[in-house]
């Protein structure tokens, strides 16, 4: 952990528990017809810049200022359909519409990750396991070293670049997540029993399918529809795809790297209680501030910590939880990881380049009796 914390009592965070589970239990029964159209309306944006972007791309044979817009365009409907859209609906934040184009068991995203893949690593194994080293496999990647608990080796010397090739590549890296976790095509198999529902084969099949498709969407189907404007087509959609990635992987990194996330031990969250799993959440979490039009851009992801706490609300609620939320954290004592985008941003960059270097050893204060 980057400082030690005296985690609180039990009664204190049963206490804490039921303080966030009513303000769940009163913010869901505010959701309803408003969240319905707010999901609809940012449905009919999405893709109503896609049309926008594809179009005003090939036009750029009259100026390239359409080009240049075209290729904005795209990228804000990517952003939409990653964060605001995809990432939501596969939370199942609207399955109570019972809408099939808003379903979380049928939704798929722009991206190169399976949606499927994404629900299993993403939605169980990060949201359940959050910040416990040697289960969530978010935590850094595979890839980064981000606290003492991973032992340092050489590679990590040059681990800055390696997340710079990680952001530039996002939708590749969430994409492969999976099958790296699970030794598809490189590293010793485990021995324990993989519990994936599926064969690796079949996983593997499916990175393929997805993969293939947008790599056939992007870079084969719609410049050669352009004619002669196919190369700056192609360029404009990798372009596109560059700035979705640099974008949903900052705003990740943001909202679980900063300088003041903790990080846990298996032993220390066997058996957790509704609090301890509260309190694990809001400590292994970091928000970060910004006018409205940003907030929906980050998906609402501005406000992981209420994400992490809820997420199965629909995100439009998130910016109103954040008060409430501080408000109990502050009345228990429990830190509550705020600041601004540049602030969060410039700790996740001290993070990765301190632990590209060896470290002292630090840990978490035992449990007060």
């Amino acid at each position: 952990m980057t400082k030690s914390l005296v985690r609180p009592d039990d009664h204190v965070l049963d206490a804490f528990a039921n303080e966030l589970d009513q303000l769940r239990s009163e913010t869901l029964k505010k959701v309803g017809e408003r969240d319905a159209r707010y999901i609809r309306n940012m449905i009919r944006i999405q893709r109503t810049s896609e049309i926008v972007g594809r179009v005003t791309m090939v036009l750029g044979f009259v100026s390239p200022a359409l080009w240049v817009l075209g290729v904005l365009a795209l990228a804000l409907s990517k952003i939409l359909d990653n964060m605001e859209v995809g990432h939501n609906v596969m939370h199942g934040q609207y399955d109570w519409m019972n809408d099939p184009n808003i379903s979380s068991k049928t939704f798929e995203w722009d991206n190169a990750c399976d949606s499927n893949s994404w629900k299993r690593y993403h939605n169980h194994d990060h949201h359940t396991y959050t910040n416990i080293i040697g289960k969530d496999r978010d935590f850094g990647y595979g890839l980064l070293r981000l606290s003492d608990d991973t032992r340092w080796k050489k590679k990590n010397l040059w681990q800055f670049f390696t997340y710079l090739n990680l952001s530039l590549f996002f939708q590749w890296g969430v994409a492969y997540h999976e099958l790296a976790g699970e030794r598809v095509f490189m590293g010793k198999r485990r021995k324990k029993a993989s519990k994936l529902p599926i064969t690796r084969r079949q996983l593997r099949d499916a990175f393929f399918k997805k993969g293939g498709r947008q790599i056939f969407k992007d870079y084969v189907f719609f410049p050669l529809i352009s004619g002669p404007m196919f190369l700056p087509v192609l360029a404009g959609n990798f372009i596109a795809n560059i700035i979705r990635n640099l974008w949903t992987s900052t705003v990740i990194f943001c909202g679980h790297f900063t300088e003041d996330i903790h990080t846990f031990k298996m032993s220390e969250c066997e058996n957790e209680s509704r609090g301890q799993w509260y309190y694990r959440q809001i400590l292994g979490s970091s928000n970060f501030t910004g006018p409205r039009w940003f907030h929906i851009l980050t998906g609402h992801l501005s406000c992981q910590i209420e994400h992490h706490l809820f997420p199965d609300i629909p995100s439009l609620h998130y910016l109103d939880l954040t008060k409430p939320v501080q408000e109990i954290c502050r009345k228990y004592d429990i830190p509550y990881n705020t600041g601004s985008f540049a602030r969060q941003y410039f700790t996740v960059v001290k993070r990765i380049v301190k632990y590209s270097f060896p470290t002292k050893k630090q840990g978490l204060t035992p449990k007060a009796a």
